[in-house]
C-alpha cells in the first residue's frame, strides 16, 4: 500500500506530489494521457504562483524559460499599469506556456522520488476505513491511504465519488488552438485590432516560428464536448469575424472552451479529495485556471502529509475544504463578471467603460490586481492580528531572505526578540532568530504555506497556537 495515489498528472497533481514527497510521502501519480501534453491552455504564473515557485525553491527555473509581464487588471479585457505597492515582492507575472510548466513541475517531482505512472486510468474506485482502492482500465488495482483526484473538469474520481458539481452549463464557446499562417504579419495585425475593437473573444497573436495562437468565438456549443474542433470551424469562424481566415494551416493542437462554471459541493469525502479542475471549473478570462490549481495542492500538500505521518491536529485536513473552497467560489464569480464584460452588446461595452474609468484609481486597481494574482487571499483563522490568515511576502532579513528559509515546506517561527521557543515542535516547525525592517511584528508563526497561523511576542499564547496548526508536542 502507498501513502497517497494522486489521480491526474497537470501542474496541480505534480505540485501535490512534491509536496507530498518534501515530507517523505510514498506517492504514486496516475495520468491517462501516455505523453506529455503540447496544448498551451494555461499561459503563465501570477504573482502567488510566482511566490509560491520562490518558497519550493523552483523560481530561478521558471525565469530561465519564462517572460516577466506587468499589466495590471487583466480582468474582462480591461489591461492597466501595474499597480504600485501590490503586496509582494514579486510584483510580476510569468508568461510559461503550460507544456513548460508542466515540465518544470515533472521535473522536480520526479527529483524527490515521486513515481509516475503514464497511460493509467481509473475505472473505480472504492474506499473503506482504511485507505482507497482504484481499479484501472487494463484491469489493475492500486491501494492507498488517501486519494487525491486532479483529473480535470471532467473529473472521473469526482463522477465516481458522487460529489455534485452545481452550477452553469456553458453558453458560449470558443475555439482555441496554434497553428501557422500565410497572411502577412502586418496585415494581421491591422485585421485583429480592427476586430478586437468589438469583440474581444478574438485573437490571433504570433508565438515564435510562424505559429499563431488563434481564439476564436465558436459556432454555438458543441453536443459533444469531449470532441475536438477541426481546422475547417477555425476557417470558417475566422471567415465570419474577420472577413478572412487568414490562411492558416498545419496546426499543432486544436481546442475548444465554454464558459461553464461548476464548484464541487465538497473537497473531500472520506480519504479521497479533489484539487484543481476537478473542484472547479470557470473560463479562463483572467488566467486564474492553472494558478488556482496549483495553490489548491499548496495548501493540501502538508495538512495531508500531517495527516499520513499522524500528527495532524483535529480538523486539519477538513481546513483545507474550509479554506479553499471560497477562494474557488470568488474565482467563479469574477470569472462570471469578466464573461459579462466580455460581451459584444451596448450594455457590456457600457459597463467595461465604466469600470475602465474605476481602474484608474490606484486603489481599485490594486484592489482588482490582488483578486486575479491571488495575493489578496487571506483564510479565516478567527480574531487577532491583522497579519493573520494571510500569506507573508517575502522579506530582506539580515542573514538573507524569508524564503529562502521555507524550501523544506515546514512550519517557521520567526522570531526577533529571540526570546521565544517551539520546544516539543522542533521535528514540524523551524525557529529562526533574525530581523527584518519590513516586519513591524515582534514575531510570526508560518504555516508551511506561507500563510500566518500566529503574530506577536507572549510565549504563552504562542504555546495556544501551535497545537492547532501542528499537532500535539512530540517526545
Amino acid at each position: 500500500m502507498v501513502d497517497v495515489t494522486v489521480v491526474g498528472g497537470g501542474p496541480t497533481g505534480l505540485m501535490l506530489a512534491s509536496e507530498l514527497r518534501l515530507h517523505g510521502v510514498r506517492v504514486v501519480v496516475l495520468e491517462k494521457s501516455a505523453e506529455p501534453t503540447e496544448q498551451s491552455r494555461g499561459q503563465g504564473l501570477h504573482a502567488r504562483s510566482v511566490e509560491v515557485m520562490d518558497q519550493r525553491g523552483l523560481l530561478d527555473r521558471f525565469l530561465e524559460v519564462s517572460e516577466k509581464f506587468q499589466v495590471g487588471g487583466l480582468f474582462g479585457g480591461i489591461v492597466k499599469p501595474w499597480p504600485d505597492r501590490l503586496d509582494t515582492a514579486h510584483a510580476y507575472g510569468l508568461a510559461t506556456p503550460q507544456p513548460v510548466t508542466e515540465r518544470l513541475l515533472n521535473e522536480r517531482a520526479l527529483e524527490l522520488g515521486t513515481e509516475i505512472r503514464r497511460g493509467r486510468e481509473v475505472a473505480g474506485l472504492s474506499q473503506d476505513g482504511d485507505g482507497v482502492t482504484v481499479e484501472l482500465t487494463d484491469g489493475t488495482r492500486l491501494r492507498s491511504r488517501y486519494l487525491v483526484g486532479c483529473d480535470g473538469g471532467r473529473s472521473t474520481v469526482r463522477k465516481l465519488l458522487g460529489v455534485g458539481f452545481p452550477g452553469e452549463p456553458a453558453k458560449v464557446e470558443t475555439l482555441l488552438g496554434e497553428m501557422e499562417v500565410t497572411e502577412d504579419p502586418a496585415t494581421v495585425a491591422a485585421v485583429v485590432e480592427e476586430v478586437r475593437g468589438t469583440q474581444l473573444r478574438f485573437g490571433v497573436a504570433p508565438i515564435g516560428d510562424g505559429v499563431y495562437r488563434v481564439v476564436v468565438p465558436a459556432d454555438g456549443v458543441a453536443e459533444d464536448r469531449a470532441a475536438e474542433p477541426v481546422l475547417a470551424d477555425f476557417r470558417r469562424q475566422l471567415r465570419a469575424f474577420a472577413g478572412t481566415d487568414f490562411g492558416v494551416h498545419s496546426p499543432r493542437w486544436l481546442s475548444r472552451f465554454g464558459d461553464a462554471t461548476r464548484q464541487a459541493e465538497r473537497y473531500r469525502s472520506g480519504r479521497v479529495l479533489l484539487a484543481g479542475d476537478a473542484a472547479h471549473v470557470h473560463p479562463p478570462t483572467g488566467g486564474q485556471g492553472l494558478n488556482l490549481g496549483v495553490q489548491d495542492a499548496f495548501n493540501l500538500g502538508w495538512k495531508l502529509a500531517a495527516e499520513v505521518a499522524g500528527w495532524a491536529p483535529e480538523g486539519l485536513l477538513d481546513s483545507y475544504h474550509a479554506e479553499r473552497h471560497p477562494v474557488g467560489a470568488a474565482v467563479l464569480d469574477n470569472t462570471r463578471a469578466q464573461i459579462t464584460l466580455l460581451g459584444a452588446d451596448p450594455g457590456a461595452a457600457a459597463l467595461r467603460a465604466l469600470l475602465s474609468k474605476l481602474m484608474d484609481f490606484e486603489e481599485v486597481n490594486r484592489y482588482v490586481t490582488g483578486m486575479i494574482t491571488a495575493v489578496e487571499v487571506r483564510y479565516d483563522f478567527g480574531e487577532g492580528h491583522e497579519l493573520l490568515g494571510r500569506r507573508m511576502r517575502d522579506l530582506n532579513l539580515k542573514r538573507g531572505r524569508l524564503y529562502e528559509l521555507t524550501r523544506g515546506g515546514r512550519g517557521l517561527l520567526l522570531d526577533q526578540t529571540g526570546r521565544l521557543s517551539v520546544a516539543g515542535w522542533a521535528d514540524r516547525v523551524d525557529h529562526v532568530v533574525d530581523v527584518s525592517e519590513e516586519l513591524d511584528v515582534p514575531a510570526v508563526l508560518l504555516r508551511p504555506d506561507g500563510h500566518v497561523a500566529w503574530a506577536g511576542e507572549d510565549q504563552r499564547d504562542l504555546l495556544r497556537h501551535l497545537p492547532r496548526w501542528f499537532g500535539a508536542t512530540s517526545g
